[in-house]
């Protein structure tokens, strides 16, 4: 496919596909629209969308594949095995493709095991710690508590050696207890652990945006969750800490790479085939001025179709204007990249905006404390004997690199 005037082909580096909008549980704070309707993509669509995917030449050596929006387990496994049969038929052999699921947990099973470990599925469950916690928000259709059916997923992934995360999502609730969520980590072995910060999105307000003082209280939180973790030795990975390191800390002069302010970074696909980009909440919204955020059909559209409509073409620019904007005004551009477009819009109302609250805690609070971390270290070296501790002890409230291969 030609460029269009002289610009840079785009780069496809994740697929975000929703098997089925439907969910089996009712969270006080989901962004989706439509998680009553039971469609499901059609194996034709999945395989249409990797024929153009592959040939388009949009693609560089790695391509992940995300099973989102929606419960992605309500589907049988044998849903995946023959969509993930029919796109490894496809597959260029110069690109490897990495497929991952976040689900509920709910129905996880040996069977479901069985699968994860033949396609080497990324695995992540969503639970938001111990049971006052996640029942909070995260309740069946009828009211009742979600809690005991995913933790005896986890225990299924356990006892299969399937390796997972979890996600939680912090909220008001327990923005203020990273004791107590460690506790409930290390007593279900969970080793690999990530933080949403509930977001205001699509109609959901933040109770923990629209709380007193959110960054202290979110700093506070991630401090200490860090500092206890190191110390009991039992949490290999924390995603705002780890996956910040090399941002923090890389080498060179190159920008961070943000797919979801480049377009066709990030390419999103619902279960009709209908595709948008950049953040994948996108998809499913609508808005006065980009209506639906919708470019094209896979099922009927080329991607450079999509790529020159004039949805994308507005989309593109004023997300980049609002990209320029950041890297201006901001000091933590270097680790961001321009920040989220969604969040921009839902807390700001435009695209060509700049910092929001959802920045502010995932990338500004990260970073602010990796660095105050290693300035105490730094300290330390230069001077031993301050405050009574060896630089070795330092040292061991740091984290490992990160760890390969976890999400």
């Amino acid at each position: 496919m030609a460029s269009c005037a002289g610009e840079p082909l785009p780069l496809i580096r994740t697929l975000v596909i929703q098997p089925t909008p439907f969910c089996n549980i009712n969270c006080t704070y989901c962004y989706l629209p439509h998680r009553t309707h039971k469609a499901v993509i059609a194996l034709e669509t999945v395989q249409t969308l990797f024929k153009k995917v592959f040939g388009s030449g949009w693609l560089g050596r790695e391509l992940t594949v995300i099973w989102h929006a929606g419960e992605p387990l309500v589907v049988p496994p044998s849903f995946y095995e023959s969509r993930f049969a029919a796109i490894e038929s496809l597959r260029p052999p110069a690109v490897h493709v990495t497929h991952s699921i976040q689900t509920n947990g709910m129905l996880i099973s040996p069977a479901w095991c069985a699968l994860f470990k033949r396609w080497q599925v990324g695995v992540g469950v969503s639970v938001d710690g111990p049971r006052r916690y996640n029942d909070a928000h995260r309740l069946s259709r009828d009211g009742r508590s979600t809690f005991d059916k995913t933790i005896a997923g986890i225990r299924i992934l356990r006892e299969h050696q399937v390796p997972f995360h979890v996600i939680s999502v912090v909220t008001d609730e327990s923005v203020d207890a990273p004791a107590e969520m460690l506790e409930f980590y290390l007593n279900e072995q969970i080793e690999d652990v990530c933080f949403n910060v509930e977001e205001s999105e699509g109609a959901h307000v933040s109770g923990l945006f629209a709380g007193a003082s959110p960054r202290e209280r979110f700093r506070t939180f991630l401090q200490e969750f860090w500092q206890l973790a190191r110390k009991s030795g039992r949490v290999r990975f924390i995603r705002e800490i780890d996956a910040m390191l090399p941002r923090v800390f890389r080498l060179g002069s190159d920008e961070l790479r943000n797919v979801q302010t480049e377009p066709f970074g990030m390419l999103n696909v619902d279960c009709h085939g209908n595709v948008s980009s950049f953040s994948p909440e996108l998809l499913g919204l609508k808005s006065r001025a980009y209506g639906d955020f919708i470019i094209g059909n896979i099922t009927r559209d080329s991607l450079e179709q999509m790529r020159n409509g004039a949805v994308m073409q507005a989309l593109s620019r004023d997300i980049a204007t609002g990209v320029a904007a950041c890297r201006r005004s901001c000091e933590y551009y270097s680790v961001c990249g321009g920040g989220a477009p969604i969040n921009k819009l839902a807390e700001n109302g435009t695209f060509t905006s700049t910092a929001t609250s959802f920045c502010t805690l995932t990338q500004m609070v990260p970073t602010d404390v990796i660095l105050a971390a290693f300035e105490h270290v730094q300290r330390t070296l230069d001077c031993p004997d301050a405050g009574g501790e060896s630089p070795r002890s330092s040292w061991s409230s740091l984290p490992p690199p990160p760890v390969s291969g976890v999400r």
